[in-house]
């Protein structure tokens, strides 16, 4: 089946009971079982739950994954990949990597024993020298948050794989529809499902999909013994997100093209962060590894904070919000608010600096659009002009 066909069918045939052609929601904490040790598939549901396991087969089946595991939120499903190493063991992460993500590595992980090398995976050769005895796990964005720099998932791969180490990849920018890391040789994918998988900013939730029986039975061990599951409307939440994920990926990427284009013409703009665009040095790898670019547009504005807090403060259609991979547009300022956690100066050597703002684009019409950044553009340039 295609992509689309089998986000609305994989994992969802109707309801054996009723026919019910939408999976209901199991709001139930316990099963029925038919006599001691006997039961039908189902016996707790913070262990299994059929509107999750619809979900987790449906998830699977995007990412051309045998199989998938769901999560009460992406740093969840973070944590559970955590499992798959011990102490002493090492990992070499992208340093231009969601700030959760740091947090959890560098302020949560560290201090059971676990180290964290954080590099530039943009080039395959830093990454070699910093590969250890102990090295156990790669880990890589691609596209990154904020700054949209690419990882040769395919390249690095094949290198981790020649030291038996585990490769993830966070696809939650990208979403299964334009990318596949485990077609390109990585071993284990996350995803934030709060972001496009989800698709309408209501629910919280995260996943992993892996072809490797043995890191499943680990993982699958951990979210049982853990418990970070989401509950069953959560599932369901997300499943009817999935129904439409082509159509908005398709939505998104169009417009953030448009954006980005338009912000490359703003004098006030210092650097657009797009995939999609030719100026982008990796421009070429998205095309190799993407089938389209996303809904994700980055920038520098000159004025530092004060003219980002500006602009923030004139769009009426574009909203200063956490998260992302909605269909309405946000403004995110990521070193105040996602990579707040990051220390300064870590933040600005890796271009996460005041003048940094992310877009969420969403499906909104794009005239739409357009016209809310020339009037909040113009709003700036007037108070620039003031100011100087």
């Amino acid at each position: 089946m295609k992509f689309s066909t089998k986000a609305i069918h994989a994992g969802q045939e109707p309801d054996p009971a009723t026919g019910a052609i939408m999976t209901p929601i199991y709001q139930t904490s316990t099963f029925a079982q038919e006599s001691i040790g006997v039961h039908k598939g189902f016996e707790y549901a913070r262990t299994h739950n059929p509107t999750r396991q619809a979900l987790e087969k449906c998830l699977a089946s995007l990412e051309n994954g045998k199989y998938g595991l769901a999560f009460a939120s992406g740093m969840a499903a973070t944590s559970c990949c955590a499992n798959l190493l011990k102490a002493g063991d090492h990992v070499i992460v992208g340093e231009d990597v969601y700030g959760g993500t740091y947090r959890l590595f560098a302020k949560v992980l560290n201090k059971y024993g676990i180290e964290f090398t954080f590099i530039d995976s943009r080039d395959l050769n830093v990454v070699k020298k910093n590969i250890r005895p102990n090295t156990k796990m790669l880990w890589i964005e691609t596209p990154t948050n904020p700054l949209l720099r690419l990882a040769d998932i395919k390249a690095l791969s094949l290198e981790a794989k020649n030291h038996k180490i585990i490769t993830v990849v966070d696809n939650t920018f990208a979403s299964p529809y334009f990318q596949n890391p485990l077609d390109l040789g990585a071993d284990v994918v996350v995803h934030s499902t709060t972001k496009y998988i989800g698709g309408h900013s209501d629910v919280v939730g995260g996943a992993i999909v892996t072809n490797d029986d043995v890191i499943y039975e680990t993982l699958l061990f951990h979210q049982n013994a853990v418990g970070g599951v989401p509950g069953p409307m959560d599932c369901f939440l997300v499943l009817r997100g999935l129904k439409t994920l082509s159509l908005r990926a398709n939505a998104h990427a169009k417009n953030a093209q448009e954006v980005a284009r338009f912000l490359e013409n703003q004098k006030l703009v210092e650097k657009v962060y797009y995939p999609g665009l030719t100026s982008h040095p990796q421009h070429d790898l998205a095309k190799a590894q993407m089938r389209g670019f996303g809904g994700m547009v980055s920038f520098v504005l000159k004025g530092g904070f004060e003219a980002a807090n500006t602009l923030c403060q004139n769009t009426k259609i574009f909203t200063l919000a956490e998260s992302l991979g909605g269909i309405e547009s946000l403004i995110c300022h990521p070193s105040s608010m996602t990579h707040g956690s990051v220390p300064e100066s870590d933040r600005i050597e890796r271009g996460i600096v005041d003048g940094l703002l992310r877009f969420s684009v969403g499906i909104e019409d794009i005239d739409d659009l357009l016209e809310d950044l020339t009037t909040a553009f113009s709003v700036l340039d007037k108070k620039l002009k003031i100011k100087v």
